[in-house]
């Protein structure tokens, strides 16, 4: 089948799509000897693909999961303490996977798992600041807390990025946040005035969590693996 340059590249982990155009306007590509263009196809399956004269790498087979993290488990592969860990509820994906950033032990939701070193060292890195959207279910005077959550915050002395946040219901927040401090929205909504009961990742960058249900994985699509790499800084 065939599909523009730039989702092969980017589905074989070489290169984001805009990486890839830029290959393209500088004639780095071609397809059966021809130099490529910006919205040119090809089959991957039938064409000859070549980057600087050599051929594309096989599909990769590395593995990217989303999981939906339940309250009580710990993102680590192992605990010293004996607590339930992420990695044994994706124990049956058949790789050794390891968790993408952190989510804490009584918070749940999207959290992204891989064997991929290079791609978690460019997510994890600090100028990686992707969007991260949490409900929060809290206590308190909501009222009084969403200027303070809205308005300039600092955690350990440093300034983070004004947070979006909605209302979704009674005593339900939506916060979104770019950082990715150390149990950061439970700490902002502490200095607002709210407990929090309940957090819950429902989306970070593109990716969203849908309709998986807590405890259950699923592999990345190409096209959600795609976005990763599209938000690469």
């Amino acid at each position: 089948m065939e599909e523009r340059l730039q989702k092969i590249l980017s589905a074989r982990g070489m290169v984001s799509r805009r990486g890839a155009e830029r290959w393209l306007e500088a004639g780095r590509i071609t397809v059966n000897g021809c130099t490529a263009r910006i919205g040119d196809k090809a089959d991957p399956q039938r064409d000859d693909i070549r980057v600087d004269g050599r051929p594309l790498p096989a599909p990769d087979r590395r593995t990217y999961l989303m999981l939906n993290k339940p309250r009580g488990y710990v993102t680590t592969l192992s605990d010293e303490k004996g607590r339930r860990t992420v990695a044994q509820l994706v124990a049956g994906c058949g790789a050794r996977v390891w968790p993408v950033g952190r989510l804490d032990l009584d918070s749940e939701g999207l959290l992204l798992l891989t064997d991929d070193g290079e791609l978690t060292q460019k997510l994890l890195h600090p100028s990686h600041e992707v969007e991260k959207e949490y409900h929060v279910w809290v206590e308190g005077n909501v009222a009084r807390g969403l200027p303070i959550l809205r308005g300039p915050l600092s955690l350990d002395g440093a300034p983070l990025r004004p947070a979006r946040v909605e209302v979704l219901g009674a005593n339900l927040l939506s916060v979104t946040i770019h950082e990715g401090r150390n149990r950061q929205v439970r700490r902002m909504c502490a200095a607002a005035g709210l407990e929090v009961r309940r957090l819950r990742r429902v989306r970070e960058g593109g990716l969203t969590l849908g309709g998986l249900k807590p405890g259950c994985w699923r592999p990345l699509t190409p096209e959600e693996l795609s976005q990763l790499l599209d938000a690469e800084k």
